[in-house]
């Protein structure tokens, strides 16, 4: 296939995402994000593979782009960053725990799971079932009084009938799906950060 061809289809694709994918889903994802900051509780994300590059990128841009001078900011933490606590965990406790274990530690009543899978926790390969770490760690959030997140692709997996929202991407293609969650994070917290000058100036009014 010639390179202007495999161009022209990725970015048609690309814009059928763009047409086909829930507002509302990412309307809700803005409102529980935005409600977090004014309660002060904290925000964890994960991610395996590409997912948690995305996850550390969302995490960047929450801490970083969100702040507004003299105002408090977003907690926010990554959980797939510190290679150390991550080898020691999955050592001992085995991969499945790896982000609860970290959640036991950090977790506080009311804070906030962004899970980021591609296929949702759904499906397997050579070492079992995909993604069940993120389960795991988005049921233990749900089952202590905290939101969860999700942002998948595919038709949403496991991970959309477990979260309070999950924003899937409605492609059945990795690189599509991955590249779109980056586009999303980037919406949701240059959208956070105007919401919050917004709330910020009608409390000076």
């Amino acid at each position: 296939m010639e390179n202007k061809k495999q161009i022209e289809q990725y970015l048609s694709e690309i814009k059928k995402i763009c047409d086909n994918i829930s507002r509302e889903d990412i309307d809700k994802v803005i409102e529980i994000l935005f409600d977090t900051w004014k309660k002060g509780k904290q925000v964890f994300l994960c991610g395996n593979g590409g997912s948690a590059g995305t996850a550390t990128h969302f995490m960047c841009d929450l801490f970083k782009v969100t702040i507004v001078n003299g105002k408090k900011r977003f907690k926010v933490f990554c959980l797939n960053d510190n290679i150390p606590l991550m080898t020691a965990i999955i050592n001992d406790e085995g991969w499945d725990n790896l982000f609860i274990e970290q959640l036991k530690n950090l977790y506080q009543e009311g804070d906030v799971i962004i899970c980021l899978s591609v296929h949702g926790g759904s499906g397997k390969d050579k070492a079992g079932a995909w993604s069940q770490n993120l389960l795991k760690a988005m049921d233990y959030v749900k089952k202590h009084g905290g939101k969860t997140i999700g942002f998948a692709g595919f038709d949403g997996g496991a991970m959309k009938k477990l979260a309070d929202v999950c924003i899937v991407v409605p492609f059945n293609a990795t690189p599509h799906v991955e590249a779109f969650h980056v586009v999303l994070q980037h919406l949701i917290a240059f959208r956070l950060k105007e919401k919050i000058i917004e709330y910020n100036n009608n409390e000076e009014d």
